[in-house]
């Protein structure tokens, strides 16, 4: 699957005019990161970024959209994260490598935010319907990331028959979202280890002899 395209016309800007938007987005999203959508106003992405108020308006009419923009900077680049490994993945040692980068990148402090993806989608999904369809389709393009690696590994005979690629991807996902609120909780990257070695193991448990 496609990356869902972005919300916000960015065509027929000037240079000027495209590092301008750049910087608000780029501040839009560390604050939002930081502090969540709720409590990020545009006044303070606006000092942020070193916009004026006609600059900011002139790139998003209003939060809501530059709240889309934000999900669709942070879907694409958790595709980018996870694209090139995962197109790749056709074993449980890639798996591991697999977990093994995810760890890294949760350990405290640069994890002390959780999931992009999943900061945002626990904000905004009962309150923003657009914004709720733009990252569930970020999660199934993850989802479908992973399936297909485990397809691969059904195929090349590494996995039964009888395993569910797509149900697998969905758990490892799932594992996934719980061992970063854990972790965030914690302080510590070692839950999400914890959990993902336990779907890991499941994974296992469909090896063909």
């Amino acid at each position: 699957m496609d990356a869902p395209e972005g919300t916000t016309q960015t065509t027929r800007l000037t240079a000027r005019g495209a590092a301008t938007r750049s910087r608000i987005v780029r501040a839009a999203v560390d604050l939002m990161q930081v502090k969540g959508v709720a409590a990020t106003t545009l006044d303070d992405v606006r000092a942020a970024s070193g916009t004026s108020k006609s600059q900011l308006y002139h790139h998003f009419p209003d939060k809501t959209a530059l709240v889309h923009e934000v999900v669709t900077v942070r879907g694409t680049q958790l595709v980018g994260q996870q694209g090139d490994q995962l197109r790749r993945l056709n074993s449980i040692r890639g798996l591991e490598r697999w977990r093994d980068a995810i760890v890294r990148r949760a350990a405290f402090p640069h994890g002390v935010h959780g999931c992009a993806l999943g900061s945002l989608a626990a904000e905004l999904a009962d309150r923003d319907e657009e914004a709720r369809v733009l990252l569930a389709k970020y999660f199934e393009i993850w989802e479908e990331l992973l399936a297909e690696g485990l397809i691969r590994m059904r195929s090349s005979g590494a996995l039964r028959p009888d395993a569910d690629p797509d149900k697998l991807a969905t758990f490892l996902v799932a594992a996934l979202q719980g061992g970063y609120l854990l972790t965030r909780m914690a302080r510590s990257a070692e839950p999400m280890k914890q959990t993902l070695d336990l779907a890991i193991d499941h994974i296992r448990t469909f090896r063909t002899a």
